[in-house]
């Protein structure tokens, strides 16, 4: 490791205390940002894989750092869901290793020609890929983010300014501290990874008014933190993941193929973007298809919100609200309605969806065709889970987020989406006329 290396490392770890800015750590992300637009790839994947070696060789030092978040959260009586999300063991720290390996293994997206030709002046235009800069993310308690989002950044060629949460501080310095000096132990500048103090909400605000320091600002969180962050920053924000996402089973479905898809994309994990949260039954299907998956959203422990159509199939529908659909639940509770067609679905899905993933269940090629076209989300499944709508499921590798807004990135964000471009013209001492 080379002197400054060192050096950056200490000046940091104050960083981490809560002793320096919010503006200073941003202009040392800034400078180590240049840095790493410049840096190879092989130089960005050795510094990945030194990550996830250092990961492994010092999980005790996490562990301890995380046991301590636990206990803190249990006393300030946390959910076991929130604890769950916030826990990590040997086997969760090398799968977050395995992680920025396999990263590693990805194509560098920095360089890419998007497209090029020669004009008929003869100037050679070419779009090419850059980083973004620096990249802010303000995320709630998932340590795995710190990890993911700190790799996937650095691949990406940007530095990354992390603020979680409060309840993972502990958790959050202690793997920061390592991949920091990871990178720099790799010949990159360890002020690419850098964490923001959690125990003030002034760090939030600062960073939201970064601007100009700051490129972009992805919040990964409850819909009140992307709320937020959306109406308060004046740096530019990629708005990601609230999903009341849909399966609507249309007349023509086949019901054991309905139920297996509704129930995985209810239960498969209940506290995810893209978790189902909604279901529309045509009424057509509807006393096929009720009963069974009724009774096995009882056996599973799901609470069904239901219309008074959907009441009408068991006493153990709870009446459903206008609320009720348009909530993102999070929890082992599902609304559900019966719609006469296919229109009054997509009616339903524009008024109380949140553009994250809806899924249809059907055998007609009109009716999903028709589906595809006019619901307006980021992801839209045939005859799948919207379980689905996942950076690594759709081979992307680790993804930073899943965006619901349409500007510059919609869907899983993988590596591509924390890129911009810039034109590249190539002449011969061209002059314009």
């Amino acid at each position: 490791m080379r002197r400054g290396d060192r050096a950056g490392t200490r000046g940091a770890r104050r960083t981490e205390g809560g002793k320096m800015s919010v503006t200073e750590q941003a202009r040392r992300a800034r400078e180590a940002a240049e840095a790493l637009a410049v840096a190879t790839r092989t130089a960005k994947d050795a510094a990945l894989h030194a990550m996830a070696d250092a990961l492994v060789a010092r999980t005790p030092e996490i562990l301890t750092a995380n046991a301590a978040d636990l206990a803190s959260g249990r006393e300030a009586g946390l959910s076991t869901a929130v604890l769950d999300r916030l826990a990590l063991d040997a086997g969760r720290v090398a799968g977050i290793a395995d992680a920025l390996r396999q990263m590693a293994a990805l194509p560098d997206p920095v360089g890419e020609v998007v497209r090029g030709s020669t004009l008929p002046n003869g100037l050679e235009l070419r779009q090419i890929r850059v980083p973004f800069g620096v990249v802010g993310i303000i995320y709630e308690a998932r340590p795995n983010v710190t990890v993911d989002a700190a790799g996937i950044c650095l691949k990406s060629g940007n530095a990354a300014l992390l603020r979680g949460s409060s309840s993972a501080a502990h958790s959050n310095a202690a793997l920061v501290a390592v991949l920091r000096d990871a990178v720099a132990s790799a010949g990159l500048p360890a002020d690419a990874v850098q964490l923001l103090d959690a125990t003030s909400r002034d760090s939030v605000k600062e960073l939201m008014r970064a601007r100009g320091l700051v490129d972009v600002l992805i919040p990964r969180g409850g819909a009140s933190l992307i709320r937020t962050v959306v109406e308060e920053s004046t740096v530019p924000v990629i708005e990601t993941g609230v999903g009341n996402c849909h399966v609507y089973v249309d007349a023509a479905a086949d019901v054991a193929k309905a139920v297996a898809i509704t129930l995985n994309a209810k239960t498969q994990r209940l506290s995810t973007c893209n978790t189902a949260e909604s279901l529309l039954v045509h009424a057509d299907v509807a006393d096929a298809f009720l009963p069974p998956v009724l009774a096995a959203f009882a056996e599973a422990g799901v609470t069904v919100h239901g219309d008074a159509r959907v009441a009408a199939y068991s006493a153990s529908v709870v009446p459903a609200t206008d609320e009720d659909f348009a909530t993102e639940y999070l929890s082992a509770d599902i609304s559900a309605a019966v719609v006469d067609s296919l229109d009054a679905a997509v009616a339903h899905i524009r008024r109380y969806g949140s553009g994250h993933t809806e899924a249809i269940v059907t055998d007609s090629q009109g009716a999903a065709r028709e589906f595809v076209a006019r619901v307006d989300s980021a992801a839209v499944m045939v005859n799948a889970s919207t379980r689905f709508t996942d950076g690594g499921e759709f081979g992307f590798g680790a993804e930073i987020g899943i965006s619901t807004q349409k500007l510059h990135a919609r869907g899983p964000m993988g590596l591509p989406e924390l890129t911009s471009t810039k034109y590249v013209v190539t002449g011969d001492g061209h002059l314009r006329g």
